[in-house]
């Protein structure tokens, strides 16, 4: 039995919504990013980086999204579409918006950081008006993002592609994906939070993300089990905590647990795990695989990305993550 139900009379199998820029991965790494001096630049964002990743293994994708009238802007639009990735959902900014840049340095495989130039955002510049309800419907499911919610008005866009998918039973994912910058204050991130999670039917987070969301609640219970029933309390039919290093627990409606196994890896950097992990297991979901198999298939397919300079060029195909698979169960490595 499919654990979620998707349209099948559909064209799309997800669309995307939010962050696209740029990532400039440092080319010099064990130093820190002040005596970097190389970088090499990738399509980025962790919403466009799910969806890369949902392409990859062979899926209909689509995106909405916003960004600059440059160069940037056009080199995000071409890789997508390379990627077979559809972009009718994207519009161009005609307001001088840039496009958001992420310096990324790598001190050694453990010692990660990422600097952010988020000021004047294309992607925060989204507008209801650039929403369309017939593209939402043709899709299985919607994937939201959390730093679409950071500002106006791409937070309007983001209730408003909502409102649709809930209209045409097109599946809402959450990734919570909170980033401290653009937010004024995590309060104001914890009350958007929850009211997208309560409309959501899948949810992916970190621990720390889903506490932001409860600390409006008062004391902190940090309770995986508790969280899960708080959102099956709404439209929820899966939660996804992400424990870093430590793996992942997912929980179904109807009372399955899950514990995902980690997967080692020649570590090069520790981003874009997460995104590796959610977009394998959403394919796994399309799938019909029961909760185990989606994990299961999230932590190779981020065991292989942590294992490379790039975030998206680094998403896996089936047949790799597969053998990934097939190698540590015959190998233990």
């Amino acid at each position: 039995m499919r654990l979620i139900s998707f349209q099948n009379d559909r064209s799309l199998d997800m669309i995307g919504l939010g962050r696209l820029c740029i990532d400039l991965n440092a080319n010099e790494i064990h130093r820190p990013l002040e005596e970097t001096v190389t970088f090499t630049k990738y399509v980025g964002g962790s919403p466009a980086n799910i969806t890369i990743a949902m392409a990859r293994l062979g899926m209909n994708t689509g995106f909405i999204g916003k960004v600059s009238d440059d160069a940037h802007g056009r080199f995000i639009v071409h890789y997508l579409q390379k990627n077979k990735i559809n972009t009718d959902g994207i519009t161009v900014d005609q307001t001088g918006a840039v496009t958001g840049l992420a310096f990324t340095e790598i001190k050694s495989p453990t010692d990660c950081s990422i600097l952010m130039y988020r000021d004047h955002a294309a992607d925060l510049k989204l507008a209801p008006a650039d929403v369309s309800e017939a593209y939402i419907r043709e899709a299985k499911a919607l994937l939201v993002s959390g730093t679409a919610l950071a500002q106006s008005p791409s937070r309007e866009a983001v209730f408003k592609a909502i409102h649709f998918a809930q209209k045409h039973d097109v599946v809402i994912i959450f990734d919570i994906d909170y980033r401290p910058y653009t937010w004024t204050s995590k309060e104001e991130t914890g009350i958007y939070y929850r009211l997208v999670a309560e409309k959501s039917n899948v949810i992916i987070g970190g621990r720390d993300e889903f506490d932001l969301i409860e600390a409006l609640d008062g004391p902190l219970r940090q309770d995986d089990q508790a969280t899960a029933n708080q959102w099956f309390e709404h439209q929820a039919q899966i939660v996804v905590v992400k424990r870093g290093g430590d793996g992942s627990i997912a929980w179904t409606a109807d009372g399955d647990v899950s514990e995902g196994v980690v997967f080692p890896a020649q570590v090069f950097k520790t981003f874009g795990a997460g995104d590796s992990f959610a977009g394998a297991f959403i394919y796994g979901l399309m799938q019909g695989w029961d909760i185990g198999r989606c994990q299961q298939f999230g932590s190779a397919a981020a065991s292989i990305v942590v294992s490379s300079h790039s975030c998206s060029d680094a998403m896996p195909t089936a047949e790799q993550i597969q053998a990934r698979i097939d190698r540590y169960m015959q190998q233990g490595i």
